[in-house]
């Protein structure tokens, strides 16, 4: 961008204000800390950035333009000019009618996607009558025990006006397939059935945990996904690819990047083992990513995963189709930031986060409630959250323009250092075999428990201030209204499932589940086997547990 010469007066004058400003400057007054990194300490911070510090940027190869390769400055020529990205707030709360009516509300309120959060029974592919889902029912989000719990969530909201997200992994192709039927019911074509499904379990065991099967047959049913909506729900993105829970458990944001795309390449690799098209299925691919705290870091990260995506899938896979190219991705805000102390500063922090995935080009918006550090959010701090988006959207002006950090000298210096530490780390885990492997010898998960373990350090010695929490804290405590799921609501959930147990045609149910444990023997697709056994009415426990019968269930470490 500029020429040699310039490059060089442009050092030269950097070295000269080195030396007679910013020195003298530094020597008598100081600065505020020895070093200054980005937030999980990957990148040391310059003090100024000049064109020196992007001499090697080629506009067209390593920017380009909004909607064409590399993708970096966006994946849609007019972004936000066209449209706002979709605010999807997450909900999911006790009971199917309860979820119905907080769907309502927020739709009510302006959202413009549904995103539904499932109890951990129901993530675990369990009943809420098991033993194993005492005390859990409902907790961290909707129970669905079957399709009558999935046709009242859904009931009054027709699925060809809605686009819906399902964080469901293990079971996505249970919950999948119920979202299908309910469908079938309302009676929408299925190439107008539009949301995602997260599917992504290989990052349930490096972060999560709420895994069923082992990796082999969990690709297996990811496959049978792919291929089934590629021909079926053309409209429906069949994974969401998720960093987001991979920073959360503490990683930095090259790791982020790295160990998602990774995931993603393993994904891409099942399914050409498989048979599939990668210009017919990649299009149907999806990622989801954290944004934390500081802007300009989170900003660069988004910006270098979608051009180091259209790279991977250039020259790794052969794509050929530009879709299969395009990293589009859904944020949440970090969870993991959120403090119980004074809860109120979470929607400062909150709407900082929600600025950082605008100004990287997401797709898609969760806005947390301030009080998630406590218990699912009440009424009142969804509304917030989700006016938060909106006064982003219309008041902020951030909307207005394309890429509007784009050729800042920090923003593409940062870029550039994230694309190259993640690439770096992706060339690693290839040494090791590929991410499955990684993942199973347990390096990933050692290389982010590294960092959570340093970052607590930091912490808990006051090199890196959490307001509130170990600075600038108060004596008093708060009074928070906390929502909370009652016992009652799990006894009611039990008969709701004893009931439809004894009104359904349990015969149709074995001939179902029968079948679908023959098909899981074979190498036939599951998911008109897991559809078939979803409209007679069987449950998400007896549907999982029939594949457990086939496929077993994953032990660590083993």
């Amino acid at each position: 961008m500029f020429d040699q010469d310039d490059l060089q007066t442009i050092r030269d004058e950097k070295a000269t204000w080195d030396e007679e400003s910013l020195s003298p400057v530094v020597e008598r007054f100081g600065e505020r800390k020895e070093t200054f990194d980005t937030d999980t300490g990957g990148q040391e911070v310059d003090p100024l950035y000049t064109p020196a510090d992007v001499a090697g940027l080629d506009y067209e190869e390593d920017l380009g333009f909004p909607g064409e390769e590399p993708y970096t400055r966006g994946v849609y020529p007019t972004m936000y000019r066209g449209r706002l990205w979709t605010m999807r707030q997450y909900a999911g709360m006790g009971t199917a009618s309860e979820t119905n009516e907080r769907f309502n509300y927020l739709i009510d309120e302006g959202q413009t996607g549904l995103s539904t959060a499932f109890d951990l029974p129901t993530q675990m592919g369990h009943d809420s009558d098991d033993p194993m889902s005492a005390g859990e029912v409902g907790k961290t989000g909707v129970a669905i025990d079957s399709l009558d719990d999935m046709e009242t969530v859904f009931d009054g909201i027709p699925l060809d006006e809605v686009s819906t997200s399902m964080t469901i992994n293990a079971p996505a192709s249970v919950l999948l397939a119920m979202y299908i039927a309910v469908g079938d019911k309302q009676g929408v074509d299925r190439s107008e059935l539009r949301g995602t499904i997260q599917n992504d379990v290989l990052k349930e065991y490096i972060a999560r945990n709420t895994y069923i099967y082992p990796p082999g047959p969990s690709m297996r049913i990811i496959t049978d996904i792919f291929e089934f909506c590629a021909e079926e729900v053309p409209s429906f993105n069949t994974i969401s690819i998720s960093g987001y829970h991979i920073r959360e458990a503490g990683s930095t944001a090259a790791q982020e990047i790295a160990f998602t795309l990774g995931n993603g390449i393993e994904y891409v690799q099942a399914a050409i083992d498989a048979g599939l098209d990668v210009d017919n299925f990649a299009p149907q691919l999806s990622f989801f990513f954290a944004s934390y705290n500081n802007v300009l870091e989170e900003v660069a990260k988004f910006r270098a995963a979608r051009r180091m995506w259209a790279q991977i899938m250039d020259e790794r896979f052969g794509a050929e189709n530009p879709k299969a190219k395009q990293l589009k991705f859904h944020t949440q805000t970090a969870g993991s930031t959120l403090t119980a102390q004074q809860v109120d500063n979470n929607i400062v922090r909150v709407a900082y986060q929600a600025l950082a995935a605008v100004l990287g080009g997401t797709q898609s918006l969760h806005t947390n409630g301030k009080d998630e550090a406590l218990s699912i959010p009440t009424e009142e701090s969804v509304r917030t959250a989700l006016r938060t988006q909106q006064i982003l959207a219309q008041e902020s002006g951030a909307a207005d323009t394309v890429d509007p950090l784009g050729g800042s000298y920090y923003i593409e210096s940062l870029t550039d250092e994230l694309e190259e530490e993640a690439f770096e780390i992706i060339r690693e885990v290839d040494d090791r075999g590929g991410m499955r492997k990684a993942i199973e010898d347990r390096w990933v998960q050692r290389q982010i428990q590294d960092v959570a373990f340093e970052r607590q350090r930091e912490q808990e010695e006051e090199e890196r201030i959490i307001v509130g929490v170990n600075k600038y804290q108060v004596d008093e405590e708060e009074e928070v209204d906390i929502e909370e799921v009652s016992p009652e609501e799990e006894r009611r959930q039990k008969e709701n499932l004893d009931a439809l147990r004894a009104e359904r045609d349990d015969a149709e149910v074995t001939h179902r589940l029968d079948a679908l444990r023959e098909a899981a023997r074979g190498d036939e697709n599951l998911m008109p086997y897991i559809i078939g056994a979803v409209k007679a009415y069987a449950t998400t426990g007896e549907i999982c547990d029939a594949m457990r019968e086939v496929f077993g269930e994953h032990q660590p470490g083993m």
